[in-house]
């Protein structure tokens, strides 16, 4: 069974949902479920693309936070794709889960167009999550909560796996004529549509040349930063970018790039940063293992410590409270 996860949020470290979704994986791959997890807001600009996914699974889970109102701009822009690109009779006997984590009121309404919509994609909808957190922190440890979404994991599994029947909707009368009145597609988008999700030669070929053009800039960065001192990778962004705690906080992260054996030693003590490249391990508060170009991304503001740790780019031990302190401290400015 394959099963694939699009979360519509924007991967912030206060998103309850990121915490839900985690718990979601974490009982299928339980369960055996190949699951493959899609961060719409790292996938902008292929949203259109993400609608051909769907022909590789046998359900998906939409999940989006309630911040404002709706159900936010990247999981409308995906759910436009599907009407669209994706192919309709594979929908037919797909089941979906909505999960809606609210920080404001309208969780219900979110919930309600996540599956309407679904509904008249053609496909079928089982009893998702729909909750409000008031407080991010007693919301992901309490242990009855975690109990409910475990719960939810394994009916949506017996649903998908059993094939259950459903009784029908009104939907599919309405979704029958709305079909018949969807506008053609433009030339410009069936050629889109042929190139990004039908055209598996287009696909290859284009993955081809973004790795010739990645290897190509690795060598010339590689060239550029020749002449840099390896002790002091990383160690400018960090001091550059450094915002002392309020309360003088003293902490130690020890960082090791697996991909090629260094190790970035980083120490406030009440206040004030320390960072070496020391050649023994020292002992510290955090031990995250990670790779150099996640670590790039995170000094360029592309994501957050705690965002790759949740996204397991990041494996860590220790005081996972203190994840959510580096971000708090080290605030790295986007790179436009």
């Amino acid at each position: 069974m394959k099963i694939a996860v699009y979360y519509g949020g924007r991967g912030v470290i206060e998103d309850a949902t990121i915490y839900v979704v985690n718990k979601l994986i974490e009982v299928l791959n339980e369960l055996n479920v190949q699951v493959r997890r899609y961060n719409l807001y790292e996938q902008k600009n292929e949203i259109a693309a993400l609608s051909g996914t769907l022909k590789e699974v046998d359900g998906v889970i939409l999940a989006v936070p309630l911040e404002w109102y709706g159900i936010g701009g990247y999981m409308q822009q995906f759910l436009d794709a599907c009407w669209l690109y994706a192919d309709k009779k594979k929908l037919q006997n797909m089941y979906m889960m909505p999960v809606v984590v609210a920080v404001t009121c309208g969780e219900r309404q979110s919930e309600s167009i996540l599956r309407n919509s679904w509904e008249l994609l053609g496909g079928k909808v089982v009893d998702g999550i729909c909750t409000f957190v008031e407080n991010q922190v007693e919301f992901e440890t309490n242990t009855e909560y975690a109990k409910i979404i475990e719960d939810k994991a394994e009916r949506f599994y017996r649903a998908v796996s059993r094939k259950e029947q459903q009784l029908p909707s009104g939907n599919s009368l309405i979704k029958k004529n709305m079909s018949s009145s969807l506008i053609p597609l433009t030339p410009q988008e069936s050629e889109d549509l042929s190139k990004y999700v039908s055209d598996d030669k287009y696909v290859k070929r284009q993955k081809e040349d973004i790795e010739e053009l990645s290897q190509m800039f690795k060598g010339m960065f590689e060239k550029s930063s020749a002449g840099m001192d390896p002790k002091m990778e990383f160690i400018a962004n960090l001091r550059t970018n450094f915002h002392a705690p309020e309360d003088r906080l003293s902490v130690s992260y020890v960082l090791q790039f697996s991909d090629n054996d260094r190790t970035l030693f980083i120490d406030i003590k009440e206040g004030r940063l320390f960072c070496s490249y020391p050649e023994e391990v020292p002992a510290a508060d955090v031990s995250a293992k990670l790779t150099r170009a996640v670590m790039e991304r995170i000094v360029d503001g592309r994501v957050t410590f705690q965002g790759a740790f949740m996204s397991g780019d990041i494996t860590a031990k220790g005081d996972f409270k203190l994840l959510r302190q580096f971000d708090m401290m080290f605030r790295f400015q986007t790179l436009v």
